[in-house]
């Protein structure tokens, strides 16, 4: 006969069990209750005589008075709102209170002949009988909870305040995780209990995480500054747990995050610094009651830029994107945001690439466009000097285009999203950024109503192509993170400061500004991987720790890529309003040269002559120093893949006979 395993259908009924909202495990509770108390004044009642007594009516009664005396004390006491999970000694003082009262009160219905069947000897009898049945009874419910729960992480939760006190509840409701105890900086609060758990000193953190099995700690404390967080997870490096975070105080008082949606740590966390609020007059100056457009509306820079607009309360928001999903997530977002908030301005989804001339003029002109941001470029060295026509054709021609509609149109503003590696480039993505500075260095020479400005910073926290994500997904994955060179450093900006600080600085602009932002220190990319992966909950693998978890490798640098970015042509930088706002003085081109270059770069890509465009590049950047040869893979194939007559014939076709005539300033051939 198969043997009878009986594991599974009880660790099944248990987990049904454990999964019961507080309410239905209260419930169940006072069920077994209700129905073992009659059972103990059963079992009392024939302990007095020493045999089983008959179920007559003096004994029936002596039930119901048990059940009806004792429940309503367990409860007054509170022992059905205590969380069994998390029982200890007061939970204890209440059984036993709940116990002696019960005996008290029987033993007095018993002396004044009102349970005319039950004596002070068996009342004493049912005392003791229903101290052990109720304590008994919890400790082994608390026993099977905590083996259930050796599954479900067990967490420390740093922050016993209002916000640590709700976390635990929620986590105890949920129950997701399991809270141990709670970790406070605040002396007062050491050697308390909160929710249960008690409050410990953060010096007692490595001894708590060995000692209960602490697979997780959370930070519960929502308004604590930029500065303090860095204190704190930089102690917590060394732990070899997973640290993450409850949402911030913002999100949860706009209702956007639970308490209980923890989150990993954002590294704007760990390298970021205490935000600079916004100045209100330059926030608002450029888009209060004014029709505004964002090209590049669902990229990184460009979402962030319409979350901070419609805020501000602009009269009309324009999208341009060329990712259709990009523009519908967008589009979507910000519509939920307008329904919660109730803002009421009109919010226009345009499908589109910023370098069709004709189009750009198109829109500026018929939504009556005031300000412009200018963030569609493609940003990853790699894939854009793998891809040098389109490149161009995006970061400068469509900078171009623009410019040139809000010149021709009387937009009061057009600012340039720029980026530090324009700054003595290497690759083709810095140098076609800088090539888009001088062209609105250039307008504005050239006499433009337009206020021309270009904002110039480092990389940003999380936006697409960065190495946030990737280093996140090669932790998920075990690993190993690849880090290009162990001396390779970057500025970085987290997303929503890098946008507030594009909007502000468009205010201060007078007219072919280049403004830098203050991206504070430096950070060395390995250091970055390395706190990532301890902050995840692994230790590194490297020769000092062979048995680490994660491996960082090296991979060399990719081409044209740099081992730091500078943010400045130079060194000749003034203060503006702001404190983080710098403006540089640097040279630029006269327009009639920009214009020469730029048609000569046209003609050169309409013939798709890559290598052509690559010098034309060259002369106009003059700080351009390209560390390889030409990569455009496109290219390259035609030049090494054998022509057919006829594919000549067909190419020579297409090449103008001569240059076109010349046009008005900014005007080119539509692509």
């Amino acid at each position: 006969m198969a043997k009878l395993n009986l594991y599974q259908p009880v660790s099944r009924t248990l987990a049904v069990l454990f999964a019961l909202p507080r309410q239905g495990k209260r419930a169940l509770m006072l069920t077994a209750d209700a129905v073992a108390i009659p059972v103990v004044m059963y079992c009392a009642l024939s302990l007095r005589v020493g045999t089983a007594v008959a179920l007559d009516e003096p004994a029936l009664t002596c039930m119901v008075a048990a059940l009806l005396v004792s429940v309503p004390l367990f409860a007054r006491l509170g022992l059905y709102r205590a969380v069994v999970r998390y029982m200890g000694p007061r939970a204890a003082l209440a059984i036993a209170a709940g116990a002696l009262a019960a005996t008290a009160v029987l033993s007095l219905g018993a002396a004044v002949h009102i349970l005319p069947g039950l004596g002070v000897s068996t009342a004493v009898i049912f005392g003791a009988l229903l101290l052990v049945y109720v304590g008994s009874s919890r400790m082994v419910l608390r026993w099977a909870l905590l083996a259930n729960h050796k599954l479900v992480p067990r967490v420390l939760i740093y922050g016993a305040g209002s916000g640590g006190a709700q976390l635990a509840s929620s986590l105890v409701t949920s129950g997701r995780f399991a809270p141990v105890a709670f970790i406070d900086d605040n002396p007062a609060l050491w050697r308390t209990t909160v929710e249960g758990l008690a409050v410990h000193s953060p010096e007692h953190i490595r001894e708590l995480v060995a000692d209960d099995d602490i697979e997780r700690i959370l930070l519960a404390i929502p308004s604590l500054s930029m500065r303090r967080r860095r204190e704190i997870l930089g102690g917590l490096e060394s732990l070899g747990v997973h640290v993450q975070t409850i949402p911030g105080v913002d999100d949860l008082l706009s209702g956007a995050a639970r308490i209980d949606e923890v989150r990993d740590i954002a590294v704007g966390d760990i390298l970021g610094r205490d935000p600079v609020p916004p100045v209100p007059h330059l926030f608002a100056a450029c888009i209060t009651g004014k029709s505004v457009l964002v090209t590049g509306a669902g990229g990184s820079i460009g979402s962030e830029l319409c979350r901070q607009i419609i805020g501000l309360g602009p009269r009309r928001l324009v999208l341009l994107e060329m990712s259709e999903l990009a523009l519908y997530s967008i589009e979507r977002e910000l519509r939920g945001i307008c329904a919660r908030e109730r803002y009421e301005f009109e919010i226009v989804p345009l499908i589109g690439n910023a370098h069709h001339k004709l189009r750009m003029r198109e829109i500026l002109q018929g939504f009556e466009i005031q300000t412009v941001y200018h963030a569609a470029a493609y940003k990853h060295v790699p894939i854009v000097e793998h891809n040098v026509i389109e490149g161009l054709y995006n970061n400068v021609f469509a900078t171009w285009h623009t410019a040139a509609a809000a010149h021709e149109h009387g937009v009061e503003t057009l600012v340039l999203v720029s980026t530090d590696k324009a700054v003595n480039p290497t690759n083709v993505m810095g140098a076609a950024k800088r090539l888009a500075e001088l062209v609105l260095q250039g307008l504005h020479q050239f006499g433009s109503n337009t206020r021309f400005c270009m904002v110039r910073f480092g990389n940003v926290l999380e936006s697409s192509g960065s190495v946030v994500p990737l280093f996140r997904e090669q932790i998920r994955q075990g690993g190993p993170v690849t880090v290009t060179h162990p001396d390779m450093i970057r500025y970085f900006m987290t997303i929503p400061e890098a946008a507030q600080l594009v909007i502000q600085a468009g205010a201060m602009a007078e007219g072919g500004d280049v403004f830098v932002l203050d991206m504070g220190k430096p950070v060395k990319i390995v250091e970055l991987a390395r706190r990532m992966i301890q902050l995840s909950g692994f230790s590194v693998r490297d020769e000092a720790n062979p048995d680490g978890d994660i491996a960082i490798a090296y991979t060399g640098l990719r081409p044209a890529e740099k081992l730091f970015e500078e943010l400045l042509i130079g060194q000749n930088v003034m203060g503006t309003a702001h404190p983080r706002i710098m403006r540089a003085v640097e040279h630029a081109l006269p327009w009639t040269e920009v214009e020469g270059l730029l048609e000569e770069l046209n003609i050169a890509m309409r013939r798709f002559d890559a290598r052509a465009a690559h010098d034309i590049l060259k002369r106009a950047v003059r700080e351009y120093q390209p560390d390889s040869r030409l990569h455009d893979l496109v290219w390259d194939r035609r030049n090494v893949v054998p022509r057919t007559p006829r594919t000549e014939a067909r190419i020579a076709e297409l090449r103008p006979r001569r240059p076109p005539p010349s046009e008005p300033a900014g005007a080119t051939t539509e692509h």
